[in-house]
């Protein structure tokens, strides 16, 4: 009996110090997940936490970005086509025939601005300007507005004349040959003429001579029929509509190889 009651109080007093310890461990526990809260660490894991479901502000400044770039990206571009247009290309219609055939009625054409500013007038260049004495009143062939297109035949300096009846036209006394630019059928001139280009001036003429009211026609308006360099607005470099007739418009620079610097004052 003695040995059971002894036993039995061994069982009983280990019973409680586990129990005790159980208890020490809980309260370990404890303090540690308080002590964790109180250092502001979420004991909760990450992958239970859920996210808000309305869109944060950096999700609003995202879109915001998105249509920016989208307005960036689109305005670029026309920004670009808005200054090659305005500094660097003219766009012009032709309305009548006196540049056939090389330019038909309702060609549009466009022109590069960099001449005469930045590069030289040649002979042969085909180019757009300013009335310059009120010729839109004898003149049909308009390149939109006030502006008129004729090829360009006599420089500064030069002496363009012609014989008329059939006669070549000669620069500086040499006859040029402008059948790879006249109208077929049409005489470089139906009557004679002799000008002087004077300084800072070009002798124009059209390609349908018979029907091109150019400088030979305008000797009395004050400026011997001539168009002042300042007037020209560019050289007509290509045919772009209508599709079909799309291409380049030549100088035909060749014609003129043999021609000498014009001299006279």
């Amino acid at each position: 009996m003695q040995t059971r009651t002894s036993g039995s109080r061994y069982d009983s007093e280990e019973h409680m110090q586990r129990a005790d310890a159980a208890s020490d461990e809980s309260d370990l526990q404890d303090s540690h997940i308080l002590e964790v809260a109180d250092h502001g660490v979420d004991p909760v894991p990450a992958a239970r936490r859920r996210e808000p479901a309305h869109a944060t502000p950096a999700d609003a400044d995202d879109g915001r970005m998105g249509w920016r770039d989208t307005l960036i990206w689109c305005g670029i571009p026309v920004l670009i086509v808005l200054l090659i247009r305005i500094f660097l290309i003219g766009a012009y219609t032709i309305p009548s025939g006196s540049m056939l055939d090389t330019i038909q009625l309702g060609d549009r054409v466009f022109t590069s601005k960099l001449t005469p500013k930045y590069f030289n007038l040649h002979r042969g260049d085909v180019v757009v300007f300013k009335d310059p004495a009120h010729w839109l009143n004898d003149e049909g062939n308009r390149a939109s507005g006030d502006h008129l297109i004729k090829r360009l035949i006599g420089l500064p300096g030069d002496v363009v004349e012609c014989a008329g009846a059939g006669k070549p036209v000669t620069i500086n006394g040499v006859d040029i040959n402008e059948t790879a630019y006249i109208r077929p059928g049409v005489e470089p001139s139906s009557f004679p003429f002799r000008i002087h280009v004077t300084p800072d001036h070009v002798f124009v003429m059209g390609d349908n001579r018979s029907n091109s009211a150019d400088s030979r026609y305008h000797q009395d308006d004050g400026s011997n029929g001539l168009v002042p360099v300042g007037d020209v607005s560019g050289v007509a470099l290509v045919t772009y509509w209508p599709l079909g007739r799309m291409g380049l418009l030549s100088g035909h620079h060749d014609v003129f190889d043999k021609v000498p610097d014009g001299t006279a004052q």
